[in-house]
């Protein structure tokens, strides 16, 4: 089965009677809330952004002398640039090396540099709020990292890390309307096409 489409937008949507463009409008907001839902945004926006998230975290715990100091550094650097300009980056920038993508790609991209980045730090976070002395409980039993994080670590800081990560999903979903910026047609962006051909943005009667 095929994904929806957003169906056109006619030229003159503001001329239409009141009841006409109204069932237009809602007809057009539907279909782009339809496609929102439909396509696999949340799965590849998201799920990577877990999966780089978790990879962060463990080459953090790892202490290796190399890689602690790159990956501080990423986080730093993708902490610090909001959302919206790396979806410029992403989506204008990559023309300019000669690779090509779609607003779809670029804004998936930038959602899992961003997410990847807070999670892997709120998640270390998370282990650093443990007491020191369930570390030391774990060496005592002759446990190594891996045992210590998935035995003993591992379930005290999931119950710590449940409220800020979900909090930021919030505001991951939310950040999502930012795509519209780069010509993703998501429900902001149709909304907006909306209220610039009828120049009503709240009232369409």
């Amino acid at each position: 089965m095929g994904l929806p489409s957003l169906p056109p937008l006619p030229p003159l949507l503001r001329t239409l009677p009141g009841w006409r463009q109204r069932r237009r409008a809602l007809q057009v907001l539907a279909a782009a809330g339809l496609v929102m839902v439909l396509r696999p945004w949340w799965p590849v926006s998201l799920l990577p952004g877990w999966l780089v998230g978790l990879l962060l975290l463990i080459l953090r715990l790892s202490k290796l002398p190399a890689v602690g100091p790159l990956v501080a550094a990423y986080v730093q650097l993708f902490q610090g640039i909001p959302l919206l300009v790396q979806l410029f980056l992403i989506f204008f920038g990559a023309p300019v090396i000669g690779i090509e993508i779609s607003p779809w790609v670029a804004a998936g991209v930038a959602l899992v540099l961003n997410t990847s980045a807070f999670l892997g730090e709120i998640w270390r976070g998370c282990i650093d709020a443990v007491p020191r002395g369930q570390w030391l409980a774990a060496d005592s039993l002759g446990m190594t990292l891996a045992q210590s994080l998935s035995h003993v670590i591992g379930p005290q800081a999931l119950r710590i890390a449940v409220a800020p990560t979900v909090g930021f999903l919030v505001q991951v979903i939310k950040g999502t309307a930012l795509a519209s910026v780069i010509g993703f047609m998501e429900l902001t962006k149709v909304g907006k096409t909306i209220a610039n051909a009828t120049f009503s943005p709240f009232n369409n009667a």
